[in-house]
């Protein structure tokens, strides 16, 4: 009685530490380890599949078949572990796809527009080099005009800006005093005055700012200067 007795306890201890280990696991992994546990052992003779088998002549790790070369391993199992319905994965993939094109396309647009503003900067740089370049040709062609002009006596240039500074204050005052109507007024750009300018200087001096040279007459101008821009000297 004593022998039966501490058996029976010691049943019931074992059977109370398997209950507190399997209730601190989940559902989850319970069934997991349950599922692991049946893969890992053979089909038994009470599977009604596997005797069907058996009286067919299969025999216990024979290949399928006829011959016995198909298959020996079972079909592994695809669990679903989650609660997506029909078609969910194949929804999940598709949003996929979406998201990563639209990324790309994100990152396309964002590339273009950097391509766009850096052209933008070395255009508008471009530009600036070639404003600041025609205002030193145009002060050139001012220095220029206004010595050529008093080495011929020409106290007052043809126009107020053809010099750098008027030399007669007065002629100046008296220009500044005479009434000009506002809708005759017409603003030129640096780049008009410079043409203007170098066509005064090449057809009364025949100087080329370009050239740097004092031509004997019209002839000698055209067939020794190269043009009468800066591209045709480049």
């Amino acid at each position: 009685m004593v022998r039966r007795v501490r058996e029976a306890m010691k049943k019931e201890e074992k059977h109370k530490e398997i209950n507190i280990k399997n209730r601190q696991k989940t559902f989850k992994e319970q069934e997991r380890e349950s599922r692991e546990a049946a893969l890992q052992s053979s089909i038994s003779n009470e599977n009604k599949g596997f005797a069907l088998l058996q009286k067919m002549g299969y025999k216990a790790g024979q290949g399928l078949g006829k011959e016995g070369a198909g298959r020996v391993d079972p079909i592994p199992l695809n669990i679903k572990t989650d609660r997506g319905g029909i078609g969910m994965e194949e929804a999940k993939k598709r949003k996929a796809e979406e998201e990563l094109e639209d990324y790309r396309k994100k990152i396309q647009a964002k590339q273009q527009n950097e391509t766009k503003s850096l052209q933008d900067f070395r255009s508008r740089v471009r530009t600036e080099r070639e404003e600041r370049k025609i205002e030193q040709d145009l002060r050139r062609s001012k220095r220029a005009c206004e010595q050529l002009d008093s080495q011929k006596g020409i106290t007052v240039p043809r126009e107020e800006w053809y010099w750098l500074k008027v030399g007669n204050e007065e002629e100046t005052d008296d220009l500044k005093e005479e009434e000009v109507d506002e809708d005759e007024i017409v603003e030129l750009t640096s780049f008009e005055k410079l043409q203007i300018l170098t066509s005064y200087l090449r057809g009364i001096h025949f100087y080329c700012i370009w050239c740097g040279t004092t031509y004997n007459d019209e002839e000698d101008l055209f067939t020794n200067c190269p043009g009468n821009t800066e591209a045709d000297h480049d």
